[in-house]
């Protein structure tokens, strides 16, 4: 199944536009549903000599071509180095030994090395595109360079941002730009998808990753299963947990691991279930381990509201301290202590 079927609401809004393009389309929502490669499609389409029928990008066409090599003339994409690189999201960071880590955040010398591209013809008297993914990994100053463009429209030319938080963007620049919101693919569909991507048990990760095929996908082919399973059989036994013995089984599967940053994500998976245990406090539907409900019921009749709203406030925390060098047995020991207090007050 391909992105566009998968969206195929959201593909028919943007052929709907295709007829009177905006100079600005900022495409949002969740992470990890398909929104970068709906904007690909989209902007492939559009530089495409023959699209079909459906207005996909014919891929045979010298354009198609050009784009297939990532050297199509009137085509641009403005992304940090490191997801180009595959290493994560915004933000940069230094090395041990010093060397810097490539950027997290969409620089402003990007933007500003589009001034000679903008501003001749387009080679093939067609559009001419630039993605900015995620759009949320601009800065202030860089975003303020980026305005100067979308201010004063350029002939044939269209900006598509992508973001999971356009919240962060300026709102200048959310107010120069039309919003398609790519709402989260119906569970059946996305589940179809996944069994079509070759990943096994597709409910359990599709319900781990919050409904997000995409990042489903990457979840189910990542090895995190270790990880998530000894969290899991550690936090299932709420007040008969043994922190000490808990902090010592997760440090030899986080040392083990060979996944970049297995304490933060093990902190993250434990906002999620503290997230579906508090849900499951207050009668509501569970999100995320959807497996693990008879586990949350029992834990959630020994818990307090109160408690576990405080002890979520204070997993940011934890989150923040995973970014420092720290000894992780004792940070575990600490997480633990704190996880097992949850079920021995009223």
């Amino acid at each position: 199944m391909k992105i566009i079927e998968l969206h195929s609401e959201a593909w028919a809004q943007l052929g709907a536009r295709r007829a009177q393009l905006p100079h600005a389309l900022l495409i949002s929502g969740q992470r990890g549903i398909g929104k970068f490669d709906l904007a690909r499609c989209f902007a492939e389409s559009l530089l495409c000599e023959s699209p079909t029928a459906s207005s996909e990008a014919c891929g045979v066409c010298p354009a198609c071509g050009w784009l297939a090599q990532g050297n199509h003339p009137d085509f641009r994409l403005l992304q940090p180095d490191a997801l180009a690189e595959g290493e994560g999201e915004a933000g940069e960071t230094v090395e041990a030994g010093g060397k810097k880590k490539a950027s997290q955040q969409i620089t402003i010398a990007q933007v500003r090395a589009l001034d000679d591209f903008l501003h001749i013809g387009t080679h093939r008297h067609g559009a001419r595109v630039i993605l900015i993914n995620p759009a949320e990994a601009m800065n202030r100053s860089t975003a303020n360079s980026l305005l100067k463009s979308l201010e004063e429209p350029i002939a044939s030319t269209l900006f598509i941002l992508v973001s999971s938080e356009q919240s962060r963007l300026l709102p200048t620049i959310r107010s120069r730009c039309q919003s398609l919101l790519v709402a989260q693919p119906a569970r059946s569909r996305s589940e179809e998808w996944l069994v079509q991507a070759g990943v096994g048990d597709a409910g359990h990760w599709l319900a781990l990753a919050g409904g997000s095929p995409l990042m489903a996908v990457e979840l189910g082919g990542s090895g995190e299963g270790e990880l998530l399973d000894a969290l899991i059989a550690q936090m299932s036994r709420g007040g008969k947990l043994d922190p000490l013995a808990a902090a010592a089984a997760l440090d030899r599967v986080i040392k083990a691991e060979k996944r970049p940053a297995p304490l933060k994500r093990m902190i993250e998976w434990s906002q999620k279930w503290l997230f579906d245990l508090t849900l499951v406090s207050e009668g509501l539907a569970l999100r995320y381990f959807l497996a693990h409900a008879q586990a949350l019921q029992r834990l959630a009749s020994t818990s307090n509201i109160a408690n576990l709203l405080a002890f979520s406030r204070k997993t940011i925390q934890y989150k923040l301290q995973c970014e420092q060098p720290l000894n992780s047995r004792l940070f575990l020991e600490e997480f633990f202590l704190s996880y097992a207090a949850l079920f021995r007050t009223s």
